[in-house]
């Protein structure tokens, strides 16, 4: 039999495309909400020591959010992994006649003749009955459950590598110039994110991009017409 090289036989390649596409919108997060926090900052005053307070918190405090809300997230969803698998193997020690016809059942009803599915499930069963039934009626891969630990660190470091971009364009340039050198590049990267995450999900790159576009810009203009406000009348 040919296997196509450009194809993915690989397994986990769901799931490293699950963390690729997470990825993705945690560098939009990052970029869209500490570009908000800067250009807001921006609006009211000129200040190289605010500007680099605010947008230092807002990248700290965004990545350890990140990374606390997917590391919740993930253990839990491990946990329901491991709780799953344990009654799995429960239910084939105390009932194996029943789970055998059961998975007999799940191949007939993916299109198997009665024989094929029965022989199936009986080979299946005699070389792994958990990893089996795992996968074909559950989807889980026992040897490749979900890591927190490696879902809270590449949230908060896409977090972070977003969050650098609109923090640096506002820094570096002239006063005069840094509002608008960081709409362009925060509407720039959106753009070229939206399109990566679109690619990877399967959908079309200029909807997606324009659509983060469109927020992020709405974002960036409603937050510096609120810092110029504050700025104006004094408040900060």
């Amino acid at each position: 039999m040919t296997v196509h090289q450009d194809e993915p036989h690989a397994a986990g390649i769901g799931q490293r495309l699950n963390w690729l596409r997470a990825g993705v919108l945690g560098a939009n997060d990052g970029i869209v909400s500490v570009a908000a926090l800067v250009v807001g900052v921006a609006g009211a005053t000129t200040d190289n020591a605010a500007l680099l307070t605010a947008g230092l918190a807002g990248l700290v405090g965004g990545a350890v959010s990140m990374a606390l809300g997917e590391y919740v997230s993930v253990s839990s969803q491990r946990d329901s992994e491991r709780a799953l698998i344990a009654k799995e193997r429960e239910e084939l020690r105390t009932m194996p006649v029943e789970e055998l016809a059961e998975l007999t059942a799940l191949y007939r009803d993916r299109g198997l003749s009665d024989e094929t599915a029965q022989k199936v499930a009986e080979e299946l069963t005699a070389h792994d009955a958990l990893s089996a039934h795992l996968e074909v009626e559950l989807g889980i891969d026992q040897d490749d459950l979900v890591n927190p630990w490696h879902a809270a660190l590449s949230s908060a470091v896409a977090f972070t590598l977003g969050a650098l971009l609109p923090l640096l364009a506002i820094l570096l340039p002239p006063p005069e110039w840094r509002v608008p050198v960081t709409f362009a590049a925060v509407l720039l990267a959106l753009a070229a994110t939206g399109a990566v995450g679109a690619v990877i999900g399967g959908s079309a790159p200029v909807r997606a991009s324009v659509r983060l576009v469109v927020g992020g810009a709405l974002a960036l203009v409603a937050t510096w017409l609120i810092g110029t406000l504050l700025g104006t009348t004094g408040i900060v």
